[in-house]
């Protein structure tokens, strides 16, 4: 079958978002075409290039969520007015009260988003509508109205200026040409990498070509949004506005997709208090390339009296914490070290380190076996970079610690888990769902409980291998890159089989094209009896001729 899949800064850039897995998702389904929409971020992610794509890929669009191009469309009087009563729709049901029923407020924000879409299809000049003096004046109107929401009502003029350049950014998928029969109208099924921005042309396909939307997160969407806004200084009615608009989209999104699927159960969740369907529902876990931990994980244990910590350094995953734990476990067993392997995350993770090196400093002084040896700290930081591969990290130590206050998919505990090393980990996120009992859980910021646990599976050899290699096959069955390709590729066949999309194909003779529509379809009918100019009852359109593509093209 053909897919569309859909990326907003990553896939198939070098760096970005769901990069990694998208290209194992495409490499792994090589049954499949591919055709990638991607939304750029930035020039610099443009000019450094896209990763080598396979043969399965044959088509590849890009537009930016960066700038946008006018077509140099002048709106009359009338479509002004149009434009006008829709970009008001939508700004009301960011202003409504919370008391307003919520399928309500899904249909008139539906209703105003698919209209400005249709607006921008058949007239043009949406990008220059949306930065006009007009969409500012609908949005002040609708937050001035009566029964709007206390915080919209505050809002002034440079925050109305800032809202309004917001949803001009993301909506910018609305005016791109990709929604034509030769576009998104020729796929079978859009996958989309996220609910956010990467939806909205599966939205438009769907509304405009019946296409079905398959919407993917590993990380929800939403959830970020609402944590990033409420760490920043942004102004309270702002930061109100956006996220009633980024609620209201993933409402639409999370309604309109044949399926949506979430990394973990934590994910699911917030997907399903975000507006999502439970029966459509479905959880496949994150898929990573086992390989490179075979020999470790296959190997004998690592030093019995070593604790290992991999990760990236950042207050999130509070290593002040496993240093006050690992005080209390050298009263306990006086020979144990500690390895903190990883790389601090910019200049806070920095920070972060230089503080963690301080306490290590003050809470263990170099201590010497002997009068005449030379003093050695029982705590180490080092860098993944300083050793052979990042198996060899969870190598030095028998018991591998995770001590985060937030974590979302915990990768560095799957890695663990590959090597076949006992674990203990703090209850956050998705912690309590990869581990499955595999390993020790505790609470976060409890350094006696983390303490307690790590001297358990350091005075128990026997039980250490145990956990370890429970988690090793709990980890090849449910994390690898197998599972994961095979899950979307039975998901593929069950959209298309229950969601097919109607449509006669014809080759360049005029000829129906055998195979055109994948059997899942179940496209009824004798391609051999049908004339070139016959439309079968079940055909809501016109034929589509089967035209040659270019490998890559540009947005308009």
């Amino acid at each position: 079958m053909r897919i569309g899949l859909l990326t907003e800064g990553g896939y198939p850039y070098l760096n970005g978002e769901a990069t990694l897995w998208c290209d194992r998702l495409v490499r792994g389904l090589g049954q499949h075409e591919f055709d990638i929409y991607a939304l750029s971020r930035s020039q610099r992610q443009e000019d450094e290039g896209w990763l080598p794509l396979p043969p399965q890929v044959s088509r590849v669009r890009t537009a930016p969520l960066w700038s946008a191009e006018d077509d140099g469309v002048v709106h009359g009087r009338r479509v002004r007015r149009r434009f006008a009563e829709l970009y008001g729709e939508l700004a009301t049901a960011l202003c409504a009260p919370a008391t307003e029923s919520s399928a309500h407020l899904a249909d008139r924000f539906a209703s105003a988003l698919y209209g400005l879409a249709e607006l921008a299809h058949e007239e043009g000049g949406l990008p220059t509508a949306l930065r006009s003096e007009t969409a500012v004046r609908a949005l002040e109107r609708a937050c001035r109205a009566p029964g709007a929401r206390r915080t919209a009502r505050q809002a002034r003029v440079p925050e109305l200026l800032a809202v309004a350049a917001h949803l001009e950014g993301v909506l910018r998928p609305l005016s791109l040409d990709w929604y034509e029969d030769d576009g998104l109208g020729a796929v079978d099924l859009c996958h989309a990498a996220s609910a956010g921005a990467a939806a909205l042309p599966g939205l438009l396909a769907r509304h405009f070509t019946g296409v079905p939307l398959l919407v993917t997160e590993y990380g929800v969407r939403l959830r970020t949004h609402y944590l990033t806004s409420g760490a920043s200084d942004t102004a309270p009615a702002v930061r109100a506005l956006l996220a009633a608009f980024h609620g209201r989209l993933a409402t639409e999104v999370y309604r309109q997709a044949a399926c949506v699927t979430a990394g973990n159960a934590h994910a699911r969740r917030w997907q399903e208090r975000c507006g999502a369907d439970r029966a459509t529902l479905r959880t496949v876990y994150s898929g990573m390339d086992a390989a490179p931990f075979a020999e470790v994980g296959e190997g004998p244990q690592g030093d019995p009296d070593t604790l290992v910590w991999v990760g990236r350094v950042e207050p999130a995953k509070d290593l002040i914490s496993l240093l006050h734990a690992f005080a209390e476990i050298r009263q306990a067993e006086p020979r144990t070290r500690l390895r903190i392997i990883g790389t601090p995350d910019g200049a806070e993770g920095a920070a972060y380190l230089s503080h963690c090196k301080a306490l290590a400093s003050h809470l263990f002084p170099d201590e010497a076996e002997g009068r005449h040896a030379v003093g050695d700290n029982p705590v180490s930081f080092e860098e993944t970079g300083e050793f052979p591969s990042l198996a060899d990290a969870y190598a030095s130590g028998a018991v591998a610690v995770l001590s985060s206050v937030v974590e979302g998919f915990p990768v560095g505990l799957v890695e663990a888990m590959f090597c076949g090393r006992a674990t203990v980990s703090t209850e956050v996120g998705a912690v309590v769902e990869v581990i499955g009992g595999t390993g020790i859980v505790v609470p976060p910021r409890n350094p006696k409980a983390l303490a307690e646990a790590c001297v358990e599976l350091l005075r128990d050899a026997e039980r250490r291998e145990r956990l370890g290699a429970a988690a090793r096959a709990r980890a090849l069955e449910l994390f690898t890159v197998e599972q994961n390709i095979a899950a979307f590729h039975g998901i593929y066949l069950e959209i298309v089989s229950r969601s097919p999309v109607r449509r006669v194909v014809l080759d360049e003779a005029g000829e129906p094209l055998p195979f055109a529509v994948p059997a899942e379809a179940h496209v009824p009918g004798r391609w051999a009896d049908r004339s070139a100019h016959t439309i079968p009852s079940w055909a809501p359109g016109p034929p589509v001729r089967a035209t040659p593509v270019p490998a890559t093209e540009g947005a308009r």
